[in-house]
């Protein structure tokens, strides 16, 4: 198997790559010719890729080349991936090292691996060949990407986030950016043998779960919020019926009882949208006890707050914010966005009464992620609501290889919602509280 990454291809080993393609472009074109759909359309999965893999190894027995039984192989492996996967990305797929994959047109690919990028030696033919990919990605989930809609959200069937902007939009070609969750999602142990969070800190947001408080998790892009979504949700009593709402369905939740709803974009004619106001509008009437919105970007923040007032405590919701106020901040914007005209006081008690706790994710230096905040939203105290965090995290460095290194603490503060708890029969000891440095990194 070729090396993933490279600093720079000497010349033959670029004609060498050339001739590969060639030979690849070659069998994959007679054995398109040699296909019997018909046939095809009978067959599934492996069983179908079994029976191909031996018309494309009777392929390359008819070329005349030099390859060595790795290269052969990789030939193979590669005419399969572009029959019935993602072409040349299917190699970068398989590699779980592999966090964010960015591709900057056809020649120009970057990858992540432990919070940094890298180029990778993954190339397209052309601008072209990434097209068909990226075609067939949003057909499969019904999208469509053209020149009247040249920006396309989708998933991945491992259900990893993927977005595409494609000319006249993008100057040099395609642009994609693939957002990955792997097929194995991370678990609560996992992330706190990462420390993105304590074990106090875990216990109190099971409860809050339990208790049904309503949770904004806040962050950057790329901090973590929904992996934490996700994490949280595993809280969720299997009895509850949950209604989820997102623009590319992406969220794993763990529970039976799950209503899925996707927006939807403009036909081609500029009709039949369906935007996340409407899907929350609708969720009201289909009775849920939790609704789950994927992330608020807009006027459905005003719906999702009325929701959150109106018996159907314990709902969720992510937003691109830096800190816990910048959260309540951002809300406010996007409620004027929906065009009511509400006085900002009318709008800030709206806020604290619905929202019970805020969770700050950040992304820190070197790729770090960490829970920065647990904040409490206490209430109102004239024109400004009141906030109390229970616990933070401090950054005080960085360590040797340029990764974000500091402490988690409490702040000591008891929160008000405990009553609230303890009703829900979650009992936390009141050690959890006290004020104290809890973990270093």
């Amino acid at each position: 198997m070729a090396k993933s990454f490279v600093k720079d291809i000497p010349a033959p080993e670029a004609a060498k790559q050339e001739e590969f393609e060639n030979l690849k472009r070659r069998i994959h074109t007679k054995l398109v010719d040699k296909l019997d759909l018909t046939k095809v359309g009978e067959l599934q999965g492996d069983v179908l890729r079994r029976e191909i893999r031996l018309v494309v190894e009777h392929l390359c027995d008819t070329e005349d080349t030099f390859l060595n039984r790795n290269e052969r192989e990789r030939l193979i492996e590669e005419v399969l991936d572009e029959t019935f996967g993602l072409g040349p990305l299917e190699m970068l797929l398989k590699d779980d090292g592999i966090s964010d994959i960015l591709i900057n047109g056809p020649k120009n690919i970057y990858c992540e691996r432990k919070g940094k990028l890298e180029k990778s030696a993954v190339e397209f033919r052309d601008n072209e060949h990434l097209m068909q990919i990226i075609d067939r990605i949003v057909s499969k989930v019904g999208r469509r990407v053209d020149e009247v809609c040249p920006m396309v959200d989708a998933r991945l069937p491992d259900g990893s986030r993927f977005n595409a902007i494609i000319p006249p939009l993008a100057l040099d070609g395609a642009c994609v950016s693939i957002r990955r969750f792997g097929s194995h999602p991370l678990k609560l142990e996992d992330l706190l043998n990462y420390k993105a969070f304590t074990p106090e800190m875990v216990m109190l947001l099971e409860g809050a779960m339990k208790a049904r408080l309503n949770i904004i998790i806040s962050g950057g892009t790329g901090s973590g919020k929904t992996t934490l979504l996700n994490t949280l949700s595993s809280f969720i009593s299997n009895d509850d019926r949950i209604v989820t709402i997102e623009d590319a369905a992406e969220l794993q939740l763990q529970q039976q009882h799950i209503v899925r709803l996707e927006t939807r974009p403009p036909n081609i004619e500029g009709k039949g949208e369906v935007n996340a106001t409407d899907l929350v509008k609708n969720a009201l009437r289909m009775r849920p006890e939790r609704i789950i919105i994927g992330e608020c970007r807009g006027a459905e923040t005003l719906d999702m707050l009325q929701a959150m007032n109106t018996g159907h405590e314990g709902s969720l919701t992510t937003l691109h914010a830096n800190t816990p106020r910048d959260a309540l901040a951002r809300m406010e914007t996007m409620i004027m966005m929906s065009g009511f005209e509400l006085p900002i006081k009318a709008m800030r008690t709206q806020i604290a009464s619905a929202v019970d706790l805020i969770i700050q994710a950040n992304r820190l230096q070197g790729g770090v992620r960490r829970v920065t905040h647990i904040t409490e939203v206490v209430g109102m105290e004239q024109d400004t609501i009141i906030m109390q965090d229970i616990y933070k995290y401090n950054q005080t460095g960085i360590d040797e290889s340029g990764r974000a290194r500091g402490h988690f603490e409490s702040t000591g503060i008891r929160p008000t919602f405990m009553p609230r708890l303890e009703s829900a029969g979650v009992r936390l000891p009141a050690s959890a509280f006290r004020q104290r440095i809890m973990l270093n990194d």
